[in-house]
């Protein structure tokens, strides 16, 4: 990951983010390092947040997410389980259900991320419903677009309508899931296509669990 500037100054506030990771990352990561993460997730998030108030939080969990998977792409932080990267268009509805079905189902056997190949809208909030029927709360999650360190850091890449977005690197698997969009669809076949991201989740899980 290569330090950038950004044109528009860190507040007070976003220094502190640069402050806190520039900590956690002592020996993997410069500051100059740590900063150019922070300004592009707040560049990045800041066009497309639904809550201004809430962006130093987002932006936040993604630099510090980008960080994490640039120095587990590079070799500077071991990885101990499967890494699994699930991308659609919006990363609002298949991505999301299918990283946290993926989670839930895994019990920590695998690390999972999800992205968008243009993620400009919330999370759909019967996506949101369909998976909290089966107990699975996304409270936290928000919608995040695909970047090269998350694809470099993913053992597994599964693609749901995103087409070629998705950078392609070598020594990777890849899958691309025929999946329909909940995206204004009725209740239940937002339930439908839930349940059948969690099948195919479920054999995905078993292969790689298997074969890891």
């Amino acid at each position: 990951m290569s330090p950038t500037h950004a044109k528009v100054p860190l507040t007070a506030e976003y220094v502190r983010i640069v402050d806190d990771l520039t900590y956690h990352y002592d020996g993997v990561f410069s500051r100059e390092i740590v900063q150019g993460a922070v300004e592009r997730a707040r560049d990045t998030l800041g066009p497309v947040a639904k809550f201004p108030n809430f962006l130093p939080i987002l932006t936040e969990r993604f630099a510090r997410d980008q960080l994490l998977a640039a120095a587990q792409a590079d070799g500077k932080i071991a990885t101990s389980v499967p890494e699994i990267l699930f991308v659609c268009v919006h990363n609002a509805g298949r991505s999301q259900m299918a990283a946290a079905l993926a989670k839930h189902l895994s019990a920590g056997k695998v690390h999972v991320r999800s992205a968008g190949s243009q993620p400009d809208q919330p999370i759909h909030a019967l996506t949101i419903q369909a998976l909290a029927e089966r107990g699975i709360e996304i409270t936290e999650a928000f919608p995040k677009p695909v970047t090269d360190d998350v694809v470099r850091a993913a053992d597994v890449i599964i693609t749901m309508g995103c087409g070629d977005a998705c950078p392609v690197f070598p020594g990777k698997r890849y899958e691309d899931w025929d999946v329909a969009d909940p995206a204004g669809q009725p209740m239940q076949t937002v339930r439908m296509i839930r349940d059948d991201i969690q099948a195919r989740v479920t054999t995905l899980l078993g292969e790689v669990l298997h074969y890891s």
